[in-house]
């Protein structure tokens, strides 16, 4: 199989005049924002809205399958399962929200292969990106795009013990998935700097970063930075699966900043098993490779119970 094989997918459609198998309904509507726990306003009532990250939602299948995937998407993952890359992992999806979706709108779609990658090699293995864009549609006017990308692989063999161990010590952090909506909040971490979004309609805080405000829906909005002081608001202590460049287990804490936000990170200073609700701590930021650092608390009394634990840090999510 040759790259250009591959490449000649790219432009044919993936999925072609879907309808979503239901109307934009409130009973969906209802239990997204339970789930995810979104309580704007916006979203109930009677000029209500659909929550514009459902926009994938009304076009999912179902346990009966997908209607309208084409034949060239069919013929895409036959030749890729047929050249070893049988296995496939989603790595990331963007979304585009061009009109809001509201109760009664009938949904239809189409979808293209948008890309197929060269042959990359991961910590999973080797193979294949492939890219997707979907063009969502309510009552025939274009709503949102959805692309949505995966990787077709062929799992890398398990190595050795000691082959292990070395992968270990030379393994990368994981990359943090930069965007244009969190892509200012990242550069805060360069210059040191923890940032929190502030909206300039209603005042309302919010972390992790997002397009709009989950109070009142304004797009518009500054940062403040964060004072630094928090506390452990809960905590977790990993220990399994164990993953090349982090060394288990250690504590992931859900840290309420001072300015009433939450942030997930880790707790450093302490021993994991020392880690308690309620503990005072203090941002500090950790290098963990020649390019990447990453926001972390360290927790007051850390130089007397022990030394610190560096793992993972992230974001609320």
């Amino acid at each position: 199989m040759t790259y250009a094989a591959l490449k000649a997918f790219e432009g044919l459609p993936a999925a072609t005049a879907g309808v979503g198998k239901d109307l934009v309904n409130v009973p969906m509507i209802r239990h997204w924002c339970e789930a995810m726990g979104d309580t704007d306003p916006a979203y109930e009532g009677p000029d209500a809205i659909a929550p514009p990250t459902m926009l994938q939602a009304w076009t999912m299948g179902g346990l009966s399958g997908h209607q309208g995937r084409s034949g060239a998407y069919d013929e895409l993952f036959a030749l890729l399962d047929g050249a070893g890359y049988t296995s496939v992992v989603a790595t990331d999806c963007e979304q585009e929200y061009l009109r809001p979706l509201r109760p009664g709108d009938a949904i239809t779609f189409d979808a293209v292969i948008e890309s197929v990658s060269e042959r990359k090699t991961t910590k999973l293995g080797t193979g294949h990106f492939v890219t997707t864009r979907m063009d969502v549609r309510a009552d025939g006017e274009l709503a949102g795009t959805h692309r949505f990308r995966i990787l077709k692989y062929a799992p890398a063999a398990r190595a050795g013990l000691a082959v292990g161990q070395a992968r270990k010590q030379q393994a990368r952090r994981p990359r943090p998935v930069v965007n244009r909506d969190n892509a200012g909040f990242w550069e805060g971490v360069r210059e040191h700097r923890l940032l929190i979004q502030r909206c300039e309609a209603c005042g309302t805080l919010r972390f992790p970063w997002l397009p709009g405000c989950g109070a009142c829906a304004s797009q518009d909005w500054s940062t403040v930075e964060a004072s630094g002081e928090g506390t452990v608001f809960s905590y977790v202590v990993m220990h399994h699966p164990s993953f090349p460049a982090f060394d288990p287990p250690y504590a992931v804490g859900l840290i309420e900043l001072a300015e009433g936000v939450r942030i997930i990170s880790n707790v450093v200073g302490v021993p994991y098993d020392k880690v308690r609700i309620g503990m005072p701590v203090r941002l500090e930021f950790l290098r963990v490779d020649e390019e990447l650092e990453l926001p972390v608390f360290r927790a007051g009394d850390g130089a007397a119970l022990g030394g610190a634990t560096g793992v993972a840090a992230g974001r609320e999510g």
